[in-house]
C-alpha cells in the first residue's frame, strides 16, 4: 500500500526534489507551502508522516509541529537549514519524531523517513493524575472525587485535563482554544468560562470558592498542584 507523505516546505526546488525522489521510492508525496497550509491539508486528508521544514514563510516551523501535535500523533521529521542544539531540542521536546539538517542526503532522508513509519504514531500514555481527593483518569475519560465519578461532558472532560496537565501554570483563554485546536472547537459553543463553572461544580467542594480550578484575574485559569 503506498504511505502518503505531507512535506510542508517553501523552497520549491527541493520540494520538487524530494517529491520526485521519494516517488521513485514507492511513496505518495503532495507539498505545503506554507505552515497553516501544511496543518490544514493534515486536517483534511491525514498523511502517514510529516516532514516538515523549520523556516516556513508564514509561522515558525516548531509552531506548526506544536500545533499538530496538539491532537495528532503522526511521525513527523523536521527539516532545517538551523543548526543551533536548541532548535533540536525544542522541535524535539514538542514532539517531533527526528531532525534533519539541510542540505541533507536524499538517502539519509529516505532512511529516517523509512525509520519514523515503522516506529508509526505513539499515543502518549494517559496515566491517571491525582491531586489529592481528585482522580482524572485519561483512558477512562472519567473524573472521580473520593471515588465518586463527575458528571462531565466529552469536551468538559478535555479542558479539565488540559488545565490538570499543565498544573500551576496559568492558561489564557486563548492559549487553552489553541490547545483545543484540531477538536470539535464546535462544541464550545459557549465560553470558557460557562463550561468552567459546570467543571467547578462537579469538582469542587465550594464552587463559590473554588480551590482546584482558579481565576487568576486578566490572566486566565490556573489549576492547582496542591488541593487538600
Amino acid at each position: 500500500m503506498t504511505q502518503h507523505i505531507l512535506l510542508i516546505e517553501d523552497d520549491a526546488r527541493l520540494a520538487e526534489m524530494v517529491q520526485d525522489y521519494l516517488g521513485a521510492s514507492g511513496f505518495s508525496v503532495s507539498i505545503a507551502p506554507t505552515g497553516q497550509r501544511g496543518i490544514d491539508r493534515q486536517k483534511r486528508d491525514r498523511f502517514d508522516a510529516i516532514l516538515l521544514d523549520l523556516m516556513l514563510p508564514d509561522m515558525d516551523g516548531l509552531e506548526v509541529c506544536r500545533v499538530l501535535r496538539a491532537n495528532d500523533h503522526t511521525p513527523i521529521l523536521m527539516l532545517t537549514a538551523k543548526g543551533e542544539p536548541m532548535d533540536r531540542i525544542i522541535g524535539l521536546e514538542l514532539g517531533a519524531d527526528d531532525y534533519l539538517p539541510k542540505p541533507f542526503e536524499p538517502r539519509e532522508l529516505l532512511a529516517r523517513l523509512k525509520a519514523i513509519l515503522r516506529r508509526g504514531p505513539v499515543e502518549p500514555d494517559r496515566q491517571i493524575l491525582r491531586f489529592g481527593r481528585l482522580e482524572i483518569d485519561g483512558s477512562a475519560m472519567e473524573a472521580r472525587i473520593d471515588g465518586r465519578i463527575c458528571t462531565l461532558t466529552a469536551h468538559q472532560f478535555q479542558l479539565l485535563e488540559i488545565l490538570a496537565n499543565r498544573a500551576g501554570h496559568v492558561l489564557s483563554r486563548d492559549t487553552i482554544m489553541d490547545l483545543l485546536k484540531g477538536e470539535s472547537l464546535a462544541a464550545f459553543d459557549r465560553s470558557i468560562d460557562v463550561h468552567v463553572s459546570r467543571i467547578r461544580a462537579e469538582i469542587e467542594d465550594d464552587p463559590n470558592r473554588p480551590r482546584r480550578l482558579i481565576t487568576v484575574r486578566g490572566a486566565g485559569y490556573v489549576f492547582a498542584r496542591a488541593q487538600d
